[in-house]
């Protein structure tokens, strides 16, 4: 207004040229190349998230299965993607979906190494005003807060674990599907987890008909859960929504990793138990669901224990005299035992490693509890991690193994969300059905920043269902490995001493 008034002149040189060059620093001229990685003071990618960032936003349009093993930095990977977007200005909203325990996480990330002002959802937040939110896909699924996100319009959608979307029977990967969303990275180190079906499924959430339906997919691939055939075919169709790296392909050196099966045997009198549990099934019609009989099996293998707290709750249910007489054998002889095999075999293991920290990882809390004490018994301090803590609690566990404890003993949810490198010794003194919950256990300690070759100690005894367990596993891997790509040693041949 002074200048109209006082009828100055219009043009100034100099700000025309200040003007000018904030213009041309701003333009993207190619859509070619990261804009991103000069806007990152704080964060230094490597050559392959560069390479799989790349490869998303010019070959996948934004849609993607992040599959890089374990330790690899897919978080990194999808930080990038979502700067790039922003940068650009093709995204404006952004949802992340992660499991609870990695919220704080991946807040930390966004905010300190991106610089993306990423907010913690809150139930009184109005979503209309936040532009990116990170949640827990379990509190996103229930209502209310179901409704308020489908109510908006989400450019990018980001899953963290998505593995546990699993397939379109669950509550998860129905409200994934239902979701408006321009973009979506799946992150995910173990895209098959029990069955090739799962993949599927996956692919159908990012792109529905890649794979045809699910029937077309079937007779296309003859497939079952466990085979697939044309895997070559099937393998380029996947690499088209899929972008994994091994660590080998990373160009980064890592530490070794030494897997071995141990194999234990019972003493006389545990097979004498695990014998009664495994006639259950001739006893009565009470005990003739298949899977309540191989839970007994598979805790008899874990610890007494275990065993005992199925079998208590098991006679509260029991009606019948001769089925109650039975069970309470069993149970008399199962707390007379003195001797742990396993577990006397997981102290050997940890006597022999001058000190250096132990992970054990067991599939039950009553085993969790006996370990401990156990070990207590034996002058090794340890620490639990299981589901049930709090957050505060998980990270001070963490922090009591990492300067006290020389052993963390974990139930299945220390496997995801924890970074132990200052740890190399990892035993699976309780075998999953599942090969992929093996390589999530052993990537919280052979991912970047460990120094140490990593060794991996197996535990099954002999001639039980833990024999029945390793042949399915060697199976599965098998068919991950046809349609996905190679893995990572995680469970080698038996050795026998």
């Amino acid at each position: 207004m002074e200048r109209l008034e006082n009828r100055a002149p219009w043009d100034s040189w100099k700000l025309y040229n200040m003007s000018y060059e904030i213009a041309k620093t701003n333009l993207i001229t190619d859509f070619q190349g990261l804009q991103s990685p000069r806007y990152l003071p704080n964060l230094t990618p490597l050559a392959h998230q560069l390479e799989v960032a790349e490869t998303v936003i010019e070959r996948m349009n934004g849609k993607a299965i992040l599959a890089d093993e374990v330790g690899l930095g897919k978080t990194i990977e999808a930080g990038l993607i979502l700067k790039e977007y922003l940068i650009r200005g093709l995204v404006k909203k952004a949802l992340i979906l992660v499991p609870a325990s990695l919220v704080n996480q991946w807040l930390d990330e966004l905010n300190q190494k991106f610089h993306i002002p990423a907010l913690q959802y809150k139930k009184n937040y109005d979503l209309n005003y936040c532009s990116v939110v990170v949640m827990s896909l379990d509190t996103a699924k229930r209502s209310p807060h179901r409704e308020k996100i489908y109510e908006q319009d989400f450019d990018l959608i980001i899953i963290d674990e998505a593995h546990k979307l699993k397939n379109h029977k669950t509550q998860s990967y129905e409200f994934v599907q239902n979701l408006k969303k321009k973009f979506c990275l799946l992150l995910t180190a173990t895209p098959i987890q029990n069955n090739v079906f799962e993949l599927f499924y996956l692919i159908s959430l990012l792109k529905p008909g890649h794979l045809g339906n699910y029937e077309s997919f079937q007779a296309a691939f003859s497939a079952s859960k466990h085979n697939v055939e044309h895997d070559e075919y099937l393998k380029e169709l996947v690499n088209q929504v899929m972008v994994r790296n091994r660590r080998e392909d990373t160009g980064i050196e890592w530490t070794n990793r030494n897997v071995e099966i141990i194999p234990i045997d019972f003493t006389k009198e545990e097979k004498e138990v695990y014998d009664l549990i495994s006639d259950l099934k001739n006893v009565s019609t009470v005990f003739s669901d298949a899977f309540s009989l191989i839970t007994l099996q598979r805790e008899m293998c874990s610890s007494k224990e275990a065993t005992a707290l199925t079998l208590t709750n098991m006679l509260d249910k029991c009606t019948k005299p001769e089925d109650i007489s039975y069970i309470e054998v069993i149970i008399g002889k199962l707390m007379s035992l003195e001797i742990n095999s396993k577990a006397k075999k997981a102290y050997e293991i940890i006597s022999r490693v001058n000190g250096d920290k132990v992970i054990i990882f067991t599939e039950y809390r009553g085993s969790q509890t006996y370990l401990q004490w156990y070990l207590q018994s034996k002058g090794i301090t340890s620490v639990t991690f299981n589901g049930k803590f709090s957050k505060s609690k998980r990270e001070w566990m963490k922090q009591l193994f990492e300067q006290k404890a020389q052993v963390l003993i974990a139930t299945e949810s220390g496997s995801e969300g924890i970074n132990l490198q200052f740890c190399h010794h990892v035993i699976n003194y309780d075998l999953p059905w599942n090969p992929m919950k093996l390589e999530q256990r052993i990537g919280r300690v052979h991912r970047l920043g460990q120094e140490n070759d990593v060794h991996i100690y197996n535990l099954a005894i002999q001639n039980t269902i833990e024999d029945h367990i390793l042949d399915l596993l060697y199976v599965k891997i098998g068919v991950f490995e046809q349609v996905v790509g190679e893995l990572d040693d995680i469970l080698s041949r038996v050795n026998v001493p």
